[in-house]
């Protein structure tokens, strides 16, 4: 399953991780790395996410994640998809709220792999 797939690589990016740990972007950051993954918070509001240096965007990472888990709006996460294309990052995990038809095509049309679930609830 594709799903398990992805769970399996260890390295991630959550794009969207911010410091309100009441928010899924921190909750999932913090979860992912209590798991043992080697995790990057890419968003450009923040310097760091729970002290750990948060990066602009992809590009910015010291290493090319195997996995991004998407926790923006669609409208947001378009130029993160091109952007994760280009770079040649193929596993994109969607949360809830995260996608909408037009974002699916372009995850499609670009060759991407693409999980639609929760992974708060997945990385057991």
């Amino acid at each position: 399953m594709l799903e398990d797939i992805m769970l399996e690589k260890k390295i991630w990016a959550v794009v969207g991780a911010n410091q309100d740990q009441s928010k899924y972007g921190n909750m999932i950051y913090r979860k992912l790395k209590s798991k043992g993954y080697e995790v990057y918070p890419v968003n450009p509001m923040y310097q760091e996410v729970e002290g750990d240096k948060c990066y602009k965007d992809l590009s910015a990472l010291p290493v090319v994640p195997e996995v991004i888990n998407m926790v923006v709006s669609p409208k947001r996460g378009r130029p993160i998809i091109e952007e994760a294309a280009r770079l040649g990052i193929k596993y994109i995990w969607l949360q809830p709220g995260t996608y909408d038809e037009e974002l699916l095509k372009q995850v499609e049309s670009l060759g991407l792999q693409q999980v639609q679930a929760c992974v708060l609830v997945a990385a057991r």
